[in-house]
């Protein structure tokens, strides 16, 4: 009697935006728009480092990462919430649903440890100046990238087979936009108990290492201007971490001000609204900010564009 009212799922319904029905068509051209402007602006950085021998250093080999991570990390949740939305289809089968919420964490966990990474680079140049290219060879930088590769990885495959364990309920509707942890859980009928206790442990070490290291990083960083005698040599140091602490301070601030309110019937709207921001509007924000702020990535972009424009065909 107690199966009847469970069954191994072929599918969920995300309930997406439909709150606004007669909206859906403004709200598919503003994500479209977005997105491509997203994958636009990203894909144009890692052009501008890759073709531009003067970016090739491990602060622009972190950016470069960082931008194809935004791309991906964006990839994950839009395509599929604007077919949805141009099919006037709410379905994502089962298997397309965990593979979506793999690589959301993935790449989120992934944001926050390039952005660690990226810090630890700035500290590096900044407090050991004279060590830098020995501290910050490309075998240290490719392990670096490359370990936070490994950790995200088994991070997001430990959330996903834990859930594959998981029975889940008729009618099974995902308040939200795309598959994530929490919306699955609760629409599950098994016990989640541990679950939610891996959820917890890995939100505090996932979570709290790279802001901790980010903090350290920076603490560092200022006590070391600080002790820069020249108000010019101050600004050139601090200028060289400006955009970076930019980003920093947009995703934390986001998480905290979503995640550290009360939880209240309106929770699954915080989710949604975090979701958006980190996922969403960040990775479009990031190029604008990394190339609007420094200066060799604005001559960078623009010897690519030119190169572009002159290969063009009929230019001369």
């Amino acid at each position: 009697m107690e199966l009847e009212n469970q069954t191994t799922v072929s599918e969920f319904l995300l309930q997406g935006f439909s709150e606004w029905p007669e909206h859906q068509n403004l709200i598919f051209g503003l994500f479209l728009s977005m997105y491509l402007v997203t994958v636009l602006g990203n894909l144009l950085i890692i052009l501008a480092i890759v073709t531009d021998s003067h970016l090739h250093t491990p602060m622009y080999f972190f950016l470069s990462n960082l931008s194809l991570v935004d791309i991906f990390f964006s990839s994950t949740t839009v395509p599929k919430m604007l077919a949805n939305i141009q099919a006037q289809s709410k379905a994502i089968p089962f298997a397309g649903c965990l593979a979506q919420m793999y690589a959301f964490h993935l790449f989120g966990t992934m944001d926050s440890f390039l952005l660690a990474v990226m810090a630890i680079d700035r500290f590096v140049a900044i407090v050991y100046p004279l060590r830098y290219s020995v501290l910050m060879s490309p075998r240290v930088c490719g392990l670096l990238v490359g370990g936070t590769w490994v950790i995200t990885n088994l991070q997001s495959l430990v959330h996903t087979c834990l859930m594959v364990q998981l029975t889940f309920c008729l009618s099974s509707e995902i308040p939200h936009f795309f598959c994530d942890l929490i919306p699955l859980l609760k629409a599950s009928c098994s016990d989640t108990r541990t679950n939610e206790l891996v959820i917890f442990a890995f939100g505090i070490v996932m979570g709290i290492s790279p802001l901790s290291c980010i903090l350290f990083s920076y603490l560092c960083i200022f006590q070391a201007i600080f002790r820069i005698p020249s108000a010019q040599g101050k600004w050139k140091a601090f200028s060289t971490c400006g955009s970076h602490l930019t980003v920093v301070s947009l995703f934390y601030s986001t998480i905290f001000a979503v995640y550290l309110q009360p939880t209240s019937p309106t929770s699954f709207q915080k989710d949604k609204a975090a979701a958006l921001m980190c996922g969403v509007i960040i990775p479009m924000l990031n190029p604008f900010i990394y190339s609007l702020r420094n200066k060799d990535m604005k001559a960078g972009l623009r010897k690519f564009i030119g190169k572009a424009a002159s290969s063009w065909p009929g230019e001369e």
